[in-house]
């Protein structure tokens, strides 16, 4: 293969890595995407893609093609705490305690509130390939699978990569305006010397990938289910669908638990074990796939290294609990994508890339840190509130667990202080303020000295507003007889949009003339009574937060950029500083 030039070389072809190849040609990016494996994950791995990922995936174009193939909501919107899936004894297949969970049962009222879509259930290893699919039909030739980076090196004004075809063996050299490193943190990430801060394995957890026939025992609409077992706590595990039929015809299951080390290296043993830990001893199953992994929660120390930017599993691992690992990549490289363009345009200046590292790392961060904090939570209230700490003796498990369902009031008494301790749980599986309510601080924004809304300690209550540096809220609004989500304002060509008030005239007309000033797509819309916008209910009017002669700017990816809570004496000059200091041009 002939040498390649190109703006930008992603390294890495998994969700994060797809994504942004997607984002990228959305927006006019040319673009490589080099992928060592010959094929996207034949793992389970990641499953759940929150309410912002979804409008990130809407905003797109790719909703329709994940919901055909994701869980309804109605089929996964729960988790629950069993004894064990299946058995005869008095303990067996004894339900401890379920809750709604990811936007399903009485949450999916409040998401939907908040969001033109709702959460969805889609596992890694069906997603990708349709992110592949569509990456692929983007950008012909230029996603190249079985193909590795052997060596890289920033020249200063460019990056210049070796990059191998793993198949012959044959090398090539891409030379390349910037660098996304989305490889999980393999390889260009330890080349750079990015340290990985924070808690490093703190588990090691084996995942078994099989097929079987579990429609006698599951129980519908469960995202998550945890095996607390009677009698051994070597057997307690947690079981999760993987399509891709959903609910008790589902055919793929994983299945997460700590067997012995003899037992990971040997099929037969494994399939033991299984059965053993379903309590089916006659189960028929095919085993697919043994995989090992490691529960740390570690952020990388930078973002962002001369032309190279670090995304995703590079930047950022944490526990599962709470599902900020694959949604967490998304949303670094939908913040990345527009503001890659922005500078190879010449529209903005290169500095616009250091807000990159200003906003996401904070998030990421915070996402880390939650992540331990609610896998701890997780392993604490299942000991408190059944009683199983590692201090009761295996052999005294039944008479808790006999305890816990007993039918006396004493055995109430036990349940009801169970749900109390249980119910913290919702700070991992209803943690809507983590998934839609994050905020920059600092970065490509024009703050307005305003304080931001009151973060509730679980993280289950998001507080809408156009605060800069927060996402545009939602609201249903009618144009020209659409129906259409304020979102929908924003299109997926990196275009900034000004939402002014049915009163804001003026700053609709500084809008045409800082887009001439600056070379910069963006549009003007006013909303309210008699405008070209017409508010569907009075959503907008309760989390707009300016008067009818204020303005609001968002960026490409959704979040405001600055607002105007009234007319302002100079709307032109003032919309073309604001302009002027996002894109770092003087």
């Amino acid at each position: 293969m002939e040498a390649i030039e190109v703006p930008v070389l992603i390294v890495g072809g998994g969700g994060c890595g797809l994504s942004a190849s997607i984002f990228l040609s959305d927006l006019g990016v040319e673009h490589l995407l080099v992928e060592r494996h010959t094929d996207t994950s034949r793992l389970p791995r990641a499953h759940y893609l929150n309410q912002r990922t979804m409008e990130i995936l809407r905003q797109h174009d790719l909703v329709d093609v994940v919901h055909e193939r994701s869980a309804p909501m109605e089929m996964f919107g729960r988790v629950r705490w069993q004894t064990s899936l299946a058995g005869d004894g008095p303990l067996d297949a004894r339900v401890i305690h379920e809750m709604d969970a990811f936007g399903g049962g009485a949450l999916t009222e409040v998401y939907a509130e908040h969001g033109p879509v709702l959460p969805t259930k889609l596992p890694q290893l069906r997603l990708e390939p349709e992110l592949r699919r569509r990456a692929e039909k983007d950008n012909p030739g230029r996603v190249l699978f079985g193909h590795e980076l052997t060596a890289f090196a920033d020249k200063g004004d460019r990056v210049v990569a070796e990059v191998r075809d793993v198949a012959t063996g044959e090398t090539t050299t891409v030379t390349a305006r910037y660098l996304i490193a989305a490889d999980g943190g393999r390889t260009v990430g330890a080349e750079l010397g990015v340290q990985m801060e924070g808690v490093p394995s703190m588990l090691n957890v084996t995942t078994a990938y099989l097929t079987a026939d579990l429609s006698p025992w599951w129980h519908d609409g469960t995202i998550v289910t945890w095996f607390v077992n009677p009698y051994r706590p070597d057997l307690s595990s947690t079981l999760m669908e993987m399509g891709p039929t959903w609910g008790k015809n589902c055919e793929e299951w994983a299945l997460h638990f700590n067997p012995g080390d003899a037992d990971r290296d040997d099929p037969d043993a494994m399939i033991a074990r299984i059965r053993e830990v379903l309590g089916v001893p006659d189960l028929e199953l095919t085993l697919h796939r043994i995989s090992q992994w490691t529960v740390e929660g570690v952020l990388a120390d930078r973002y962002r290294q001369g032309r190279v930017l670090i995304v995703g599993d590079a930047a950022h691992r944490q526990p599962p609990t709470t599902g900020l690992g694959l949604n967490g990549g998304v949303q670094d490289v939908h913040n990345l994508a527009w503001k890659l363009a922005a500078v190879l345009s010449g529209r903005a200046d290169d500095s616009l890339l250091d807000s990159y590292e200003a906003e996401r790392r904070p998030v990421g961060k915070r996402n880390v840190d939650w992540g331990l904090s609610t896998w701890f939570n997780h392993k604490v209230v299942t000991e408190a509130a059944v009683g199983l700490g590692a201090h009761i003796p295996v052999e005294r498990r039944p008479s808790v667990f006999a305890a816990y369902f007993d039918a006396s009031p004493v055995g109430a008494a036990v349940r009801a202080r169970a749900a109390e301790i249980l119910n913290t749980h919702r700070s991992e599986c209803q943690a809507h303020d983590l998934e839609v309510g994050f905020a920059y601080e600092d970065g490509a924004l024009v703050p307005d000295g305003t304080e931001p809304p009151a973060r509730a300690p679980l993280g289950n209550t998001y507080h809408p507003t156009t605060r800069p540096g927060h996402m545009l809220p939602h609201a249903w609004i009618e144009r020209n007889g659409a129906r259409l989500s304020t979102h929908d304002l924003v299109g997926r060509t990196g275009g900034f949009v000004l939402i002014a008030g049915p009163e804001g005239k003026a700053w609709c007309d500084a809008a045409a003339e800082a887009a001439e000033k600056f070379s910069v797509p963006l549009t003007a819309v006013r909303i309210g009574d008699g405008a070209e916008c017409a508010p569907a209910d009075g959503r907008w009017a309760a989390v707009r937060e300016i008067t009818d002669e204020g303005a609001v700017l968002v960026r490409p990816d959704h979040h405001v950029a600055w607002r105007s809570g009234t007319a302002g004496d100079d709307p032109a000059g003032t919309l073309g500083d604001v302009l002027a200091r996002i894109l770092g041009r003087g």
